[in-house]
Order: C-alpha cells, then sequence, then structure tokens
C-alpha cells in the first residue's frame, strides 16, 4: 500500500458489530487503545440514498437517509483509523456508496461473513461466500475505483481447501487485508473457534489476516489478545463481544470496571447526540448479568439520552453538553442565515427568533399581527408548523394576504416557531411588532388603554392571578390559541 494508507498489520481492531458499532462505541475503543475500528454493516441500498452533510453543531459528517435518519455518522478523531463496512452484492452499487463515502474514512470493507438472515436474504454477507465470482467482481471494481484501501470479512468454508481457494482468489484482486471469523457460516459463539483454519489462511496469503471469533472461548482480558494472536498465526487480531462487554479490553493495562466504561460511553452517546435506544442497547450489553439490577433497570425502561443520564447519575454532564449543543446550534444557524428577507420560492424568509423576554408579558408578535390583519379586514394568518424527527425542533410559515412568511431558524416549540414567523410578515411589512420600547401602535395596546389585557378586563386578570398555576397555565394555553387561530383550536402538524 502507498504511504499514509492505512496499515492492517500488527493491529488490534474493533470488529463490525450491528447496533454496536457506532461513532460512540468507536471512539472509546480508539480512546482505550484500539488501533483500527470498523462501524456497523450499513446496507448499500439504503447508503446510495444518502446525502453527505457537514454537521457544524456536532462537528460531524453525517450521512442522511431521505427520512432524515442519519445512516452513518463519523468525525475528526477517527478519520484515520474507521473501516466503513458496506452489505452488498452488487458491484456497481457498492461503489457508488464507496466514492460517496471514502473522503471520510480510512478503508472499506465489504461483509462477506454475517449469517443474520436480514444480511444474507439479498445476497450480502455470508450468502456470497458461495458466490466468488460476485466476491471478485466486487472487490476488484472497488479496488480501482477508490483511493481507500479495500478489504473484506469472511467465514470459513466447511473444507479447509475451499477456504484458501477462495482467500487466494480474493487475494489476487487487489485489498489490502482479509478479516477471517474462524467459524462456518451455520456456527453461533457457542461453537469452538477453528484457530486451524485461521492459521492456515495467514500461511496461504501474503496479505495481512485479522482473526477474529476468540471473545468467548479465547479473548477475555488484553492479556489474551496475543495468545490468540499466536494461536491463529496472524498479523493482527479482531475482537467483537469482548469489546462491546468492556471495550476496556483494549487497555494494555488492564480492564475497567465496567461502569467506568459504561460513563465514558454515555458521554460520547450524549456528545454526539447518538440514537437513545442503540445507545441503551449497548450499555445493556455492558451490564450483561447485571442488567436485572435497580440500574438495569432504569437505563432498560429509558426512553431518552437525558433518562439515561439520569439512571446513570449524570443528568449535570448532560444538561451542560445540552447546553453547550445549544449555543454552537444558535450561532451557527445565525451566522448561516441573513438577517435580511430572502425568498425561497414563494416564502419571504429572514434568520428571526423569538426572544420572550423582549416582549411585555401580556403582548406578542402573533397578536399585533392578528390585530393588523383584523384592521385591514384580512383573513386571519394562516400558520403552517413542521417538526424536524432529528431535534424535534420547529418551524412554522405564516400566511397573509396569501404570501407566505417564514424564519429560517427553527425554534425549541409550536408556538415559539409562529411568533418567529410572525415576527418575519411583520418586520417585512414594517409594522410594529410589539418589543418592549416600541412606540404605541394603536393595535393591541388600543386593548390595554380599555382597561382589558389579551381581552379580560383587569377585574377578570385579578380573579385569573389567583389560580393555582397549572389552571393559570391551562388558561392561558386556551387564549393563546383563541387568539392565534380566531377561536378555534389548529392541531400540530410534524412532518
Amino acid at each position: 500500500m502507498a504511504a499514509g494508507k492505512l496499515c492492517f498489520s500488527n493491529v488490534t481492531a474493533l470488529a463490525p458489530m450491528v447496533r454496536v458499532g457506532t461513532l460512540p462505541m468507536r471512539l472509546l475503543a480508539l480512546d482505550y487503545g484500539a488501533d483500527i475500528v470498523y462501524c456497523e454493516e450499513l446496507i448499500d441500498i439504503k447508503m446510495v440514498q444518502c446525502q453527505r452533510v457537514v454537521n457544524e453543531v456536532l462537528e460531524t459528517v453525517d450521512f442522511v437517509a431521505p427520512d432524515e435518519r442519519v445512516m452513518f455518522r463519523t468525525c475528526e478523531r477517527e478519520k484515520d483509523r474507521v473501516v466503513f463496512q458496506m452489505g452488498t452484492a452488487d458491484p456497481e452499487r457498492a461503489l457508488t456508496v464507496a466514492q460517496l463515502v471514502e473522503n471520510d474514512v480510512a478503508a472499506i470493507d465489504v461483509n462477506m461473513g454475517c449469517p443474520k438472515e436480514y444480511s444474507t436474504k439479498g445476497g450480502m454477507g455470508a450468502a456470497l461466500l458461495s458466490d466468488p465470482d460476485k466476491i471478485e467482481a466486487i472487490l476488484s471494481m472497488l479496488v480501482k475505483g477508490v483511493s481507500k484501501p479495500v478489504t473484506c470479512k469472511i467465514r470459513i468454508l466447511p473444507s479447509l481447501e475451499d477456504t484458501l481457494r477462495l482467500v487466494k482468489r480474493i487475494e489476487k484482486t487487489g485489498v489490502a487485508a482479509i478479516a477471517v471469523h474462524g467459524r462456518l457460516k451455520e456456527e453461533r459463539p457457542r461453537h469452538p473457534v477453528h484457530c486451524d483454519y485461521i492459521q492456515a489462511v495467514a500461511q496461504a496469503v501474503c496479505i495481512p489476516v485479522i482473526a477474529n471469533g476468540g471473545s468467548l472461548d479465547l479473548v477475555k482480558s488484553h492479556a489474551d489478545i496475543e495468545d490468540f494472536r499466536k494461536a491463529t498465526g496472524t498479523s493482527s487480531v479482531m475482537l467483537a463481544r469482548a469489546a462491546m462487554w468492556n471495550p476496556s479490553v483494549f487497555r494494555c493495562q488492564g480492564l475497567l470496571p465496567v461502569e467506568e466504561a459504561m460513563e465514558e460511553y454515555l458521554k460520547y452517546a450524549i456528545r454526539y447526540e447518538n440514537n437513545a435506544f442503540n445507545s441503551k442497547y449497548c450499555l445493556c450489553q455492558m451490564l450483561r448479568d447485571k442488567v436485572e439490577s435497580p440500574m438495569g433497570k432504569q437505563v432498560q425502561s429509558a426512553q431518552t439520552n437525558a433518562e439515561i443520564s439520569d439512571a446513570l447519575g449524570m443528568q449535570e454532564y448532560y444538561e451542560q453538553i445540552q447546553g453547550l449543543l445549544q449555543a454552537r446550534r444558535e450561532a451557527a444557524q445565525t451566522s448561516s442565515c441573513p438577517d435580511h428577507p430572502v425568498m425561497e420560492g414563494d416564502v419571504t424568509t429572514m434568520a428571526v427568533k423569538f426572544e420572550r423576554r423582549e416582549y411585555p408579558p401580556q403582548i406578542t408578535p402573533k397578536m399585533f399581527l392578528l390585530e393588523w390583519s383584523r384592521k385591514e379586514k384580512l383573513d386571519q394568518p394562516l400558520y403552517q408548523t413542521v417538526q424536524r424527527s432529528q431535534d424535534r425542533a420547529f418551524q412554522s410559515t405564516v400566511t397573509v394576504a396569501d404570501q407566505k412568511y417564514r424564519s429560517t431558524l427553527w425554534e425549541k416549540s409550536k408556538k415559539f416557531a409562529e411568533q418567529a414567523a410572525a415576527i418575519v410578515c411583520l418586520r417585512v411589512l414594517k409594522l410594529p411588532e410589539g418589543k418592549l420600547g416600541e412606540e404605541n401602535s394603536g393595535l393591541v395596546c388600543k386593548r390595554k388603554r380599555e382597561g382589558k389585557v389579551n381581552g379580560r378586563t383587569e377585574e377578570e386578570g385579578s380573579k385569573k392571578r389567583h389560580l393555582s398555576g397549572s389552571e393559570q397555565q391551562e388558561a392561558e394555553t386556551l387564549e393563546t390559541a383563541a387568539l392565534s387561530n380566531g377561536g378555534h383550536h389548529e392541531p400540530d402538524n410534524p412532518q
């Protein structure tokens, strides 16, 4: 391989594991001493639909599906150490995916060993072992079509002769390394790993061979890694379940208590906004026989990273990181969005956020816009609000006199998003919006001069001040809905 490319000789790697090999686990494995980390198997049909998105808030590169799910997330910290593993049965599609991600990863790997139905039913994973012509076509096209090293991960075949014939054919495609799981595709972790097959493969080819499959029988600590390497005669070792149970297995100083590893994992999960159910799954794997402990049960019942943080006593860290990310989010939005009107299709947009502290308690921009519309004998403003799936933020578009207005900045609630849209409309039309210190406009303030606040007399307001907190909040919610929607409630419309 050319200088500067990832080397697969004499390394210890985190194996590709579905639902485990996401960014937090990969970074933690690197922290503990892994030389190379593989992402979980990602299917080519899904990846080919993704768009590459630079996430300025998280400081990551995300590959985002049409439904806005992040299929693959990576960052600068692992760029020269992460191997992208794909599930594929199609050379052209494999190349398209590889070219999509190659500038953000260190190498490309093809899964040829997974025996699970979700992989084999499409001719991927271990199903490829019975089609060496397709294996050769896929690997050859990748080697010729991308600038990064290409590898593959296989299982052994029923006969040693067939296994050696296959790996020699794979070597001729120009791959940089072969990872060998020392079990047949029908065998499971309870079956012993065939070290003799892996050793024969290592002797039969000139490229690095990475031994895999020893977690249960042979590798329980860092000291065991070298023993597995010697037993298989390979230059490198790949760990799956041993690392899943306790990622500190990569530490040359020895294993850490699993609780400490769990805390470090969760820090990365919070920092990079990992999917909560994925975080929960990985933590439960680390807990193993402690999963029914009080903490384990709390982790199992958690639905969000906030609740998981509560289970591990890390609420303060969670809140600290959320504050940091929110500050970055606001800074990124402000710097990337113009503060003057811009047309996006038929919608007039501006970068506007609704800051509640800038308005009197009883006054909102929506109220001003509604009163102005009534004064001009226009239909009341119509708000259409959408919710973004990745962070559950809201954005609203208001239609006034057949013209649409929207803020380019996303808000934390539907109510705030509608207020921001109203501000855009008012500013574009050069109308007052009710800010503190703003000159009396004669719109909403007229009610106040008549002794009313939000349509109530002072006496009614006095009664309301004596309501309980929950009753008062409910009353305010109902009145706001009535004012903003002309007396009827408009349901949310998240998309």
